[in-house]
């Protein structure tokens, strides 16, 4: 492997320490308005945006997920620290689920699990569930080198500009089949999902 490609191989893995999700305890606990709501948003998930011009929610994204029942209606145009974890529940599944498939899976967390007074609760499970992901990351990472080091062992007889393209795209073939892959067993887990009884 070249330095060229160890570089790309490194920035890539870099690239994924990096990522940060929203920890609960840094959401305001007071209701916030539509405009401090997309504030938040945009500063705390600002590295997850792929051009500086990218919006993470803007408000007819939100007035339309509360209209699709995904998203519990504002209390006085207010948004609660519940609302904000929904929110950050929606917006990483929105680029892989249909809006129906959302609907599905959160519902029965609205239904049962928002603005509760319960132990059990909205913001014990988001932290529960985003530090089972923080600990993915180093698996990931090796995942994605022992993909990128077989893409770089084919088309070793084209040129040397093909052969940077084709390998490169052969990388991205195999993590859109990994991507693929999962989409379809998160929908079929989604299909296959058990109900659960609301608290009333």
């Amino acid at each position: 492997m070249t330095i060229n490609k160890e570089d790309f191989l490194n920035s890539i893995l870099e690239s994924l320490s990096r990522i940060e999700y929203i920890k609960a305890e840094d959401i305001p606990n007071i209701e916030l308005y539509m405009d401090q709501v997309t504030k938040f948003m945009d500063s705390h998930l600002e590295p997850s945006k792929r051009y500086p011009e990218d919006k993470i929610l803007t408000k007819t994204m939100i007035n339309n997920y509360a209209k699709n029942n995904l998203l519990p209606p504002p209390t006085k145009k207010k948004y609660s620290k519940d609302h904000m974890l929904m929110l950050i529940f929606i917006y990483y599944f929105k680029n892989i689920l249909s809006i129906n498939d959302i609907q599905n899976l959160l519902n029965p967390l609205t239904n049962k699990y928002f603005e509760t007074d319960e132990e059990l609760n909205l913001e014990t499970i988001y932290n529960e569930v985003f530090g089972l992901e923080k600990e993915e990351i180093e698996s990931l990472k090796k995942d994605i080198a022992e993909k990128f080091k077989k893409s770089t062992t084919i088309f070793e007889e084209a040129k040397e500009i093909d052969q940077d393209y084709l390998q490169k795209f052969s990388f991205i073939c195999m993590l859109a089949f990994d991507v693929y892959v999962k989409k379809q067993l998160i929908e079929k887990i989604i299909d296959l999902m058990p109900e659960i009884p609301n608290n009333t």
